[in-house]
């Protein structure tokens, strides 16, 4: 049985880059639902299909698969072509910008830095939380965060979320995460030979990557996680819309939001299933991407205004730690970015 469908929001005008750094009417919301329901029809029956980007090597990223096998696109009246993408974030939201794609889902500590710059994606709905995780070494003596202190941290990528992430969070601790720590970085499949080889002290990292290392290096231990603390109920990735589409079709980019969020729900309440369906697209065997989607919250998919409050959120860790421009201002670049298309 499919989950109840989502309540939803209203759109708001975007604001300009300046402004960013810086009885009738139940007839009519009755005549406004028949014309939606009509405007959904024809969008089945005569536009070109979507193009949705995603990575299909994450596992965090299920709901899309999902919503594709199982037919949720199609409920709510959308044809979606599913395309692989794997390079920098930059380069995905400038195809959906452009145009190129439609849309995208990815997390949203590797997107919001891009979308300071005025890309034209609005956040339209979010699909889980987790998949980041830091783990220390026992050897090292690495058994906290406090521990960290003098270390080094291998990352795959020095602009990745889980470095950006738990940059903040040591902030928050009371650890420079500019002077106090290394970061260093190396390809994702050679982090655990780093740690055996004592260059590096801890990983940051993302699932399935640091699932698997420590399941072969017992001397890993798990220091934080993105659902950590005061963001356990924080949003991971994100659905992001090229903004000519919500500006000009807010009925298909409310479609789609609302099928990727029933498929979010979908795979919370069927997380082996859901593992089932993503064998296809992983060499991970299933029982391993069975326990990391234990480990994930696909329950955790706010829009409007909580979505809105949880980019404002990060935004405001991102001007902390130096990454945001000291000109923007979380709260309008939050409202500039989400967009409330569900009704």
């Amino acid at each position: 049985m499919n989950p109840p469908e989502s309540p939803a929001l209203e759109a708001r005008a975007p604001l300009t880059r300046r402004q960013l750094l810086g009885g009738a009417g139940a007839a009519a919301m009755l005549t406004a639902g028949a014309g939606l329901g009509a405007h959904r029809a024809a969008v089945a029956q005569s536009s070109k299909p979507l193009t949705l980007a995603w990575n299909a090597n994450a596992i965090c990223l299920v709901p899309v698969p999902v919503a594709d096998q199982l037919g949720f696109f199609k409920k709510h009246g959308v044809k979606v072509e599913l395309t692989n993408f794997s390079g920098s974030t930059d380069a995905l939201l400038e195809s959906i910008a452009t145009g190129k794609a439609d849309a995208g889902v990815g997390m949203v500590h590797r997107w919001l830095k891009a979308l300071e710059q005025g890309f034209d994606v609005k956040i339209t709905g979010a699909s889980h939380g987790g998949c980041t995780r830091i783990a220390g070494s026992r050897t090292a003596g690495v058994t906290d965060l406090q521990k960290l202190r003098g270390k080094t941290i291998g990352v795959s990528d020095l602009a990745s979320p889980g470095k950006n992430f738990f940059a903040i969070l040591l902030g928050k601790h009371g650890i420079d995460p500019n002077k106090d720590v290394e970061w260093r970085q190396y390809p994702a499949d050679l982090l655990g030979l780093a740690v055996e080889k004592g260059e590096i002290q801890a990983i940051a990292d993302g699932d399935p990557n640091l699932y698997l290392i420590q399941k072969r290096n017992k001397d890993l231990v798990e220091l934080a996680t993105n659902l950590s603390g005061e963001y356990a109920d924080k949003t991971c990735c994100v659905l992001g819309v090229r903004g000519s589409l919500v500006r000009g079709d807010k009925a298909t980019a409310a479609a789609l939001t609302r099928a990727i969020v029933e498929a979010s729900d979908w795979v919370a309440n069927n997380p082996n299933e859901s593992a089932r369906i993503f064998t296809k697209f992983s060499p991970v065997p299933e029982a391993d991407l069975r326990a990391v989607l234990g480990t994930l919250t696909h329950n955790h998919h706010p829009s409007g205004l909580a979505l809105r409050q949880q980019i404002e959120f990060y935004a405001r860790d991102f001007k902390s730690i130096g990454v945001f421009r000291p000109g923007t201002d979380p709260a309008k670049f939050a409202s500039h970015v989400v967009a409330d298309v569900l009704a």
